[in-house]
Formats: C-alpha cells, structure tokens, sequence
C-alpha cells in the first residue's frame, strides 16, 4: 500500500521565541509593558464551498448521491446550546495541515479527497501555511489518521503522539504545472487605520459608521471554525489523561460579542464522564474507579491542570509558551497555539462562565443593534487607553459589555430584557443550578418578544455617553438582573453585579482614577458628538466626524476640553445643547465657553 505524504506534527517545528503580537489598531500608545507571550494573527481567505476546486473535483470522480459540499444558511434564532453542538462536530470531523506554500489546491483536495468527501475547506497564514478541512463523514478522519505516518527526524526524537494536526510533506519538488494553482490566502484581519479611516468617514451617518465597525472587527466564518477545531485538537490531548471530557470554549470566541485577534479562552469540562460513571451502576453491586484523593475541589483542579499543563509543554503539537498559573482565583494554563495564532487559557469545570456566555448571546442576538453598540464602545474605551490588554485597573470589555446591556435595559421603551425578565420566560427543562447559584434563563429564543424600540444607534451612542459621563457612581450599581439602579454593597469605586454570582463585583480592580477618566472621557464624547450634529462634512471631503473622531483621534488637542470641567458645568452644557438644538448661535457659545475655560 502506498503510504502518504502527511506526517504527524510532532511538536513546534518553528523556533519557541515567539513574537509579541501587536496591541489594537486603535490603541493610542504602545503597550510596551505587556508579559503575556503572544503570537501573530493568522489571516484568512473566504471560505470553499460549492462551486470551488473542491466540488469541480468532486464532480469529476465521486458517484452521484454523495454528500454535496458548503454551508447553508442557518435559522437565525437558534439556541446557544444547538450552536455549541453543531460548531463541536464540524470541528470533530475536520482536520489542521500545515501545508508548503506552493502547494497546489487541485491536487491538494484530490489528494484528500480519497478519504470522502470535502464538506468545506480553507488556507490561512500563521507561523506557516495552514489548511483547515472539514470532511463531510468523520471517518474520512479516521481513514486519512490511518493513513498518516510518524515522521522520521534524524538525529532527533520525535514524540510519536496521534492528533489532527498533520504535516504536508511533498514527495519531490513542485512541478511547473501545480504551481499554475496555488492555493491562495486572503487577508482577513480588522483593516489599517488609514483603511478604517477611509471607511469610516465614507460612511452616510454615524448609524452606517457603527454598522461598519462592527461589520470590519467582528469574527469571520473561518476564525470561528478554527477556533473551535483548536479547542478540539486540545481535547484530544486532554482525553488522554481523560476519556470523554470535553473541552467547551467560551467569552469571546462563542458570545457574539467576540473580535478578530482576541483570546481563546476554554474549560476543561469533566461533568460529562461524572455523568457516563454514574449511569454505569447496575445489578446488586456498585464498581468504582480507584483514584487519589485531595482535600479539596480547588485542589484537584490544580493538580488536573499542572498535569495537563505538563503535557501541552512536552507533548503538544503546536503548543508554546506554557505558563502554569495555579493561585489565582480561577486556576488556569495559558499557553500560544502556534498554529492557529490563538493566545489560549484553559481552566476547568468553568460552567457559570460558559452560562454567561450564552447570557451574552442571548442578548447579542436578540437586536441587532445590540452588538455594534457594544463593538463601538469597546473600541472607544480601547482608543482612549480606558482599556487595556495588560490585567490592572482598568475597565475591562466585560464591564463595558455590562454597561451598554444595562444601559438599553433603561430605554422606553426597554431594547433588552431583564435577567428576571428571562429566568420568568424559562421552562422546567431551562432549569440550571451552578454551585448552588440560579443560572436559570430561558433558552428558546423564539419565546422572547421583540424590542418596539425604534431608537437609532446614533441616538443610542450619544445617550450612552451622556448616561453614563452622570451616573452616580458614588453610590449606585448596576444589576441587570433587575435592570435599575441600587444601592452599592461595598464601597469599590465601580460596582457591576456578576449576573449569576450575584455576591461578586465584576469591576473591582478598577479603581477611582480610572472610573474617573471613564466619566471624564464620557461626558467629552456626549458633547463632541451633540455639536456634530448641524455641522457634519460631505463624504467627499474625507474629514473625520462621528465615530471616526472619536476613534481615531484625528480631533486637535486644541479644539478638545482642556482641563477637567466641573460636573455641573457639563450637565448644564449638555441640556442647553439638547433644549436649544435649532439655535446655532447657542451652539456657537457653548464651543467658546469650552474651549476659553480656565
């Protein structure tokens, strides 16, 4: 039998010394000090589907009746659950090859081909060329596993470990004739500056800018994909040491709230084999497993961690970086997966986190106009350094996600609902207790009636600001469970309930500066925003205004507020600008009284 050209990766085939990736495009200085080890963004072409090198060849050799290639639309309310399951299985039946560069496309899927038929597939640039395919029937997986070989070294050892992650290696040099189709990847990282300038201030309003933001940031069909099939190549990892554990991605990467180039963050999820265990006992007698005990649940999370820590270190193809941080409050193991371009963190059983996930998908799908909002704000609380990629004081995206739901939970009428709201909508079957917490909320959303809230997002922009630049932060917090404002339990600067964990604060490591510069930069943004209104340039012009100005930070030092400007001072400002929006003149004023202000 012919053996194949495909080799098991057996381990970081590129130098360890990784470089740092770079901080936000809109970040406004350079993060210099950040520690965690980084990796470069991979870029991604369009998705293969029907019509592509892949069907062409199917066409040409696979019998009628065989399983027809591409993806086709999905229903548009489907729940969190059914879309965890439905991305867990494509990953399940797909495969990640780290390919030559002057591989030839046609003869690549060919190639493949042999093995079943191609479901989807594409390229993509990391540290190296890489193909991710999905094959229609996940014994085409097996049958190309069984056809792989362990690769020979030389003087070296290799560590002869089986997963998904294969190496494509020619037999001889590439002919003329396959270099006239090369397989091509396309760049699908978020645009320049100057390109999202261009975007940005092109665009007809401020409604059409933070459409156009989210549309530029937001993850890609082939990020998430691949997102998931990293999560299932460390699974295969972990369920060495773990027979059917499954490995559940969360945050940002599932919430729909995620962007191009955040971190993967992911649970070692164990309950399932509890689960498997218990249903096992029968008859007159009970078997149990011989293990280890340890005094505490925190305890054997820590040991099950710097195990597996261990074992991505030594063993795992791809894995780099490895840092084992087993005191913080959720242990993790955070570590670069070279190939995909993800920055990874693994913790266990992190079930709650997983529910806010679904909490924020919820949320995310139920208006549209839910994610630009957030995508908009975030990239302005990143603009102006409110954020950051480093752990301290800052506010974090959460947070700021936290704000922005709260805040349209206050609109008339409201844009979202309450967490009550959903918990009161759920059945019987929606029931879920975490750790003696009620995660309960309903999961079909077909059963949440729309918003009739026709608020423009230019209009919701402006009112967040203005929201929040006079909250009063000094005693009052923000639940939404309730969706009001109450009364503060402790005295941290910014207190935001956790929505299930409802004893803890999800904003206590920002302290009172930071909070301050947050009112500060909010209340600047309400009142830049209320004078563009009667003053805004043709798209012709190609002068920053809108979204633009605020993010890109194109607006002169001189034309900004100088100095801090008391609170009452701004609150008049603003409700002048609004009673008075028809009156130039007092628009003109208000600039000069601004701009002269001691």
């Amino acid at each position: 039998m012919r053996r194949s050209p495909l080799t098991f990766w057996p381990g970081a085939r590129l130098p360890l010394t990784m470089a740092v990736r770079g901080v936000g495009l809109l970040t406004r200085s350079p993060l210099c000090a950040q520690t965690r080890t980084r990796i470069r963004c991979p870029t991604f072409p369009r998705l293969r589907c029907a019509g592509t090198v892949a069907a062409e060849l199917r066409r040409d050799e696979q019998p009628s009746g065989s399983v027809e290639t591409g993806s086709k639309d999905k229903p548009s309310k489907k729940t969190f659950s059914e879309v965890q399951e439905e991305r867990r299985e494509q990953a399940q039946r797909s495969v990640l090859i780290h390919c030559p560069n002057t591989v030839s496309e046609k003869k690549f899927l060919k190639y493949l081909s042999q093995h079943g038929p191609i479901h989807t597939h594409f390229f993509y640039e990391s540290f190296g060329f890489y193909a991710v395919v999905e094959f229609c029937q996940k014994d085409s997986v097996d049958s190309l596993l069984n056809r792989t070989q362990t690769p020979a070294t030389g003087t070296e050892a290799a560590i002869p470990f089986r997963s998904r992650f294969l190496y494509l290696k020619p037999k001889g040099p590439s002919s003329h004739a396959a270099k006239q189709s090369l397989a091509r990847s396309s760049n699908h990282l978020p645009p320049s500056k100057r390109k999202l300038f261009e975007l940005l201030c092109s665009a007809e309003s401020v409604d059409d800018q933070l459409n156009t933001l989210l549309k530029e940031f937001q993850l890609t069909e082939e990020n998430t994909r691949l997102r998931y099939l990293t999560c299932s190549l460390i699974e295969d990892i972990a369920a060495a040491y773990f027979p059917e554990c499954t490995i559940r991605p969360f945050g940002s990467s599932v919430n729909t709230f995620g962007k191009l180039g955040c971190d993967l963050d992911m649970f070692l999820d164990l309950d399932e084999t509890r689960r498997l265990s218990t249903q096992k006992s029968r008859g007159n007698f009970l078997m149990e497993f011989q293990v280890k005990n340890v005094p505490s649940e925190r305890i054997a999370t820590q040991k099950i961690l710097s195990v597996l820590g261990e074992f991505l270190d030594h063993v795992g193809p791809g894995c780099v970086g490895v840092q084992k941080i087993l005191n913080a409050r959720c242990p993790l193991v955070r570590f670069s997966h070279q190939a995909s371009g993800f920055q990874c963190d693994l913790t266990t059983n992190n079930r709650i986190a997983l529910k806010s996930s679904e909490l924020l998908y919820i949320y995310g799908t139920l208006d549209t106009r839910v994610r630009a909002l957030v995508c908009s704000v975030r990239c302005w609380a990143r603009a102006l350094s409110l954020t950051s990629s480093i752990p301290g004081a800052w506010i974090t995206n959460f947070s700021l996600t936290m704000m922005v739901i709260f805040f349209l939970q206050q609109r008339s009428p409201p844009i979202l609902p309450t967490l009550d709201t959903l918990r009161a909508s759920a059945d019987e079957e929606d029931k879920c207790i975490i750790e003696g917490n009620n995660c309960t909320l309903v999961r079909d959303l077909n059963k949440i009636k729309p918003s009739e809230n026709t608020e423009t997002l230019e209009l919701l922009l402006k009112e967040f600001f203005e929201y929040f630049g006079n909250f009063a932060f000094n005693k009052n917090s923000i639940n939404i469970r309730q969706g009001r404002e109450q009364n503060k339990p402790d005295s941290s600067p910014l207190h935001i309930q956790n929505p299930f964990e409802t004893s803890l604060n999800v904003s206590k490591n920002v302290n009172q500066s930071q909070l301050q510069r947050f009112v500060d930069l909010a209340r600047e943004s309400a009142w830049f925003l209320q004078q563009e209104d009667g003053d805004r340039p043709s798209p012709s012009s190609r002068q920053p205004w809108g979204l633009a100005a605020l993010l890109l930070q194109t607006v002169a030092p001189s034309k900004r507020v100088q100095k801090k400007l008391p609170s009452e001072r701004i609150k008049s400002l603003l409700e002048s600008v609004k009673s008075n929006s028809t009156q130039s003149s007092t628009n003109t004023s208000g600039k000069q009284a601004l701009s002269t202000q001691p």
